[in-house]
């Protein structure tokens, strides 16, 4: 329908989460009648970003390459016996904003499908499983509670049911978040006051 390099930047924008082809093709059109500078400055904070941003080395957040831990991991009065694990880093802003956590994170990096079992390589399993048969090598105390918040999904639902199965053998204390949250919902869209109790009645 359109010429090549149009087409070409509405499959790239499609690969970005939550976006279908209609928007997709709403931000090729706008980046292609935008004024040039405004997309120079786009492209060049993408490189920089690329270029100056790592994952902190023990929950896989967002840091400045300069730094090994984020805000979170360095924090001495945090909690750092109760683990939260989340999909993404999104997730962890929207439960930091409730103010009811003061615990740490570890950040998935995806979801798990039982009909798709390369979802199982994509996400952090092997490494969350490490973070809390291994806390000395991260300078860290023991793990006392594993606190899973994935999101009210299909696909949350099956990588908190595969995070349990995981965590089983290390006789850990396992809470998911309560029924707060409706089914189908992310974490992500929640609001504070729903996020709240849902981990207030964690089981």
């Amino acid at each position: 329908m359109y010429p090549s390099p149009i087409e070409k930047l509405i499959s790239l924008f499609s690969r970005f989460p939550t976006i279908g082809p209609r928007t997709a093709t709403r931000f090729a059109f706008y980046c292609l009648n935008a004024p040039k500078k405004e997309m120079e400055e786009l492209v060049s904070a993408l490189k920089e970003a690329k270029e100056q941003i790592r994952l902190c080395k023990i929950c896989f957040r967002s840091v400045l390459k300069t730094e090994e831990l984020c805000s979170v991991c360095k924090n001495k009065k945090r909690e750092h016996s109760v683990l939260c694990v989340v999909e993404k880093e999104t997730d962890l802003l929207s439960i930091e904003k409730t103010g009811e956590y003061d615990g740490i994170y570890f950040i998935l990096g995806g979801t798990v499908s039982p009909l798709r079992k390369e979802d199982f390589k994509k996400v952090r399993g092997k490494e969350l499983k490490e973070r809390i048969e291994s806390p000395s090598s991260f300078g860290l105390p023991e793990i006392k509670e594993v606190i899973i918040a994935t999101n009210q999904t299909t696909q949350g639902d099956a990588t908190a049911t595969y995070l349990v199965r995981l965590l089983s053998p290390l006789e850990i204390k396992t809470t998911r978040l309560g029924r707060g949250l409706s089914t189908g919902s992310e974490l992500e869209y929640a609001d504070e006051e729903t996020l709240s109790f849902a981990l207030k009645e964690r089981k």
